[in-house]
This record gives structure tokens, C-alpha cells and sequence, in this order.
């Protein structure tokens, strides 16, 4: 079933968009907002560059041989890692997922390789798969510890995916699991996703298994979408800047808060930071009444980065045991639409991670949220780490939590 259709969700009393973004209205807003003939700057805002030339400034079709981008795990690697799994869990007392790091996961020869694809990560491209690992092999918990110890060489430092304390989040379909979920949020559903970034420096996808059909990853570079817009309409730079822009906090009475989506990072440029849901709402999260509309200015930019997304995305698919690293604050993903079958199922294990060596100055925009995902917040203070699939009801129907 695709959320998308269910539910049709116009604004009141603001423009017509949707978290599934129409080609058609995109195109019929930018004419009409032409015709206005409105004062537009020519120039993008001080302290944003006209270009930017860096590595993470790419276009899809520069990686259309996975080979550029695949760190593949030989059978010593392999080898390896079930060494540094068996000596974690020989350490005396109760085995705590959260104590998974370089010191008690040992890898002496992959640890460079992984400490590499973290450079690649901040400074390269922007993104990597690492292939090899067959996580049928391992058991849940064990499952979880290889992913735990693996990562803590490319980002070792943990954020906390929502105010429940999860440190994990489990990317799976449960409408066959749970009852009269059809409104469910997207982790818990197979439906398309569009262009978004997380909350987090580095995203990391282990893939427990893949979907029957579709569920196929794409990746585009902000910085590539970043350079057409200076190029072609520098007064959108200003737009996303602009820290009015208004995220829905899914409460109740309305709350919300304001910032911008583009921000300038010190050393390293242009990056964007934002999803569509806490913007324009959602079928599976409306827009809370109450909650002021964007404008139709605003309206255009936000299509006009997911359709560039689009035209400079890269696609993948995903195979089983992968891990799929992402610098989140210059690149965007999404997903597409997936099938399950009786005996594939899709399912994706997600976390949020930080490399404190390498990871972009955080720009005060984005202080607080990070502080609530890496800092001594009380969502911390109850960290858990769920091992197997599944979350409560009110999680996967109702969130006032967001990849925002």
C-alpha cells in the first residue's frame, strides 16, 4: 500500500505542497512566482560562496561503477571482526552494547582501512558501502555488536534517535505485525521516501536483508545541488538561509520552532540539514492546526532542491550485509517504494553517529538538536539499544520526533 495515496493534505490558508513533492505544481509555482516579477537578489548572501569545489560535489553519473565507492571485506577482515566480537564478549561483566568502541572491538589491521573510509566520508565523496559481512550468520545481539564495533572506526560516537532514549532504529514494514497501521510513520512502512538529510554527522544503514522488489537507495550531492542554484537563482540561496522557515513539532497545543535549511560550515561550505515531514506535514504526520503555513517563496525552494536532487542523484541497491555510510550534512538520500515477500523481508538497522576528530563545526543553528542527539541530554541519560525489530504503537503511528 502506498501512503502517499491515502490521504491528500493541502495547507490552509498556505500553498499547495505536499511531502510528496508534484513535478507539475513545482513547474506551475515557478511560473507563477516569475510572472510576479518579484525583487529577487542577484547575488547569493555573505558568507555562502558562488561555488563550491570540493570532492562531495558530485553528479550521480560519476559513480555509476560501484567499485568507486565499495569497500569490499575480505575473508581476513571477516575474520578479524568475529576475533574483536569473540573478545567483547569475553570481557568480564554484562555485555552493554553501549560499551562497544575501538579499545574493547579490537581491529589492528581493518581499524585503518575503516579509519580511511572515514576521511572519504568527511572530506572525499561523502559517502561508502562496505560490503562483505552475512549477518544470517550472527545472532541478533551479535548482529548488532559486529555494526556497533565496525562503525566506532569510522564515527565512534553515538547520537540518540529519538526522546524514547532508541539508539538503534530498525527500518522495517510492520503493517503485518501491527493492527490498523496503514497511517504508520516511514521506518515502519514501504512506501517512497523523498530527498531528505537526518539528524546526525554520519548515517550508517546495516542491511539485515533486502526488500522482494524495490526499496533501492539514492544519494545526491548537496553541494552539486547547492552550485546550480547559485549558478541559475541565487535569491533561493537567501530563501533556504533565511532562518523563518517553520517544523512543526506534532504537539499538542501547535508548537513549532524556526530555522534555516542551508548553513554555512566553517572550513567546509554550503550543507543542508532538513526533511520535508515537520515542513509541509505528512499522510502519516498532518500538519498540527494551528501551525503558520510556509510561504509560496519558500514552497519553491524546497521543490526546487528535491527535483535537482533528482536529476544529480546516484542510485544503488543495496545487498545483504552491507553497511552504507553517509556524511548527512552533504549529502541527501531517499528511498524508493518496496515489496516485501514471505520469505524477504526488508530490514534495515539505522544509527546516528559522530566522528569527533573529523566531523563539520556544527553551525549554531544546529546546536541544540545536536546537543539533544551527542550531548549529556536527558534522552541519553536513558539510552537503550533495542536489539530486535519492532517499536511501540504510539512510535510507529504518532512522532513528535523527526529527521529535522
Amino acid at each position: 500500500m502506498n501512503l502517499d495515496s491515502l490521504v491528500e493534505l493541502p495547507l490552509p490558508g498556505g500553498p499547495n505542497i505536499q511531502w510528496d513533492p508534484s513535478y507539475a505544481t513545482y513547474r506551475a509555482r515557478v511560473n507563477m512566482l516569475a510572472k510576479l516579477d518579484l525583487p529577487r537578489p542577484n547575488q547569493v548572501p555573505q558568507g555562502f560562496p558562488e561555488m563550491v569545489s570540493a570532492p562531495w560535489a558530485w553528479d550521480g553519473s560519476e559513480y555509476d561503477d560501484g567499485d568507486n565507492y565499495v569497500l569490499k571485506l575480505t575473508e581476513d577482515d571477516i575474520e578479524e571482526i568475529e576475533r574483536a566480537l569473540r573478545y567483547f564478549k569475553q570481557r568480564p561483566g554484562r555485555l552493554d552494547p553501549g560499551q562497544v568502541s575501538r579499545l574493547t572491538f579490537p581491529l589492528p589491521k581493518l581499524g585503518n582501512r575503516l579509519k580511511a573510509v572515514s576521511i572519504e566520508l568527511h572530506k572525499g565523496r561523502g559517502f561508502s558501502v562496505l560490503r562483505g559481512l552475512e549477518p544470517r550468520k550472527y545472532s541478533a545481539f551479535d548482529n548488532v555488536l559486529i555494526y556497533l564495533g565496525v562503525t566506532s572506526y569510522v564515527a565512534e560516537k553515538r547520537g540518540c534517535q529519538d526522546s524514547s532514549g532508541n539508539m538503534i532504529i530498525h527500518v522495517k514494514d510492520v503493517g503485518k505485525e501491527v493492527r490498523n497501521s496503514e497511517m504508520r510513520q516511514s521506518p515502519y512502512a514501504n512506501n517512497a521516501q523523498p530527498f531528505h538529510t537526518d539528524v546526525c554527522d554520519v548515517l550508517a544503514m546495516y542491511v539485515q536483508e533486502q526488500a522482494a522488489e524495490g526499496g533501492d537507495s539514492h544519494l545526491a550531492s548537496g553541494a552539486r545541488i547547492y552550485n546550480e542554484i547559485a549558478r541559475t537563482r541565487p535569491d533561493v540561496i537567501h530563501t533556504l538561509a533565511d532562518p523563518s522557515w517553520i517544523f512543526d513539532k506534532h504537539q499538542t497545543p501547535a508548537y513549532w520552532n524556526t530555522r534555516a535549511l542551508l548553513f554555512s560550515f566553517e572550513e567546509h561550505g554550503p550543507g543542508f540539514c532538513f526533511s520535508r515531514r515537520p515542513i509541509t506535514g505528512s499522510p502519516t504526520s498532518p500538519r498540527s492546526p494551528g501551525v503558520p503555513p510556509m510561504t509560496e517563496v519558500q514552497a519553491e525552494a524546497l521543490d526546487m532542491v528535491h527535483f535537482l536532487a533528482k536529476k544529480y542523484s546516484l542510485t544503488m541497491r543495496l545487498q545483504r550485509g552491507d553497511i552504507q555510510l553517509i556524511n548527512n550534512l552533504a549529502i541527501f538520500h531517499s528511498r524508493s517504494g518496496f515489496r516485501d515477500s514471505q520469505t524477504q523481508t526488508r530490514h534495515i538497522m539505522r544509527l546516528w553517529l559522530r566522528n569527533e576528530e573529523l566531523a563539520w563545526k556544527t553551525p549554531d543553528g544546529l546546536k541544540k538538536t545536536w546537543f539533544e542527539k551527542y550531548g549529556d541530554s536527558d534522552r541519553r541519560k536513558i539510552a537503550r539499544w533495542n536489539i530486535l525489530p519492532g517499536a511501540k504503537r504510539e512510535r510507529i503511528l504518532f512522532r513528535s520526533d523527526s529527521c529535522s
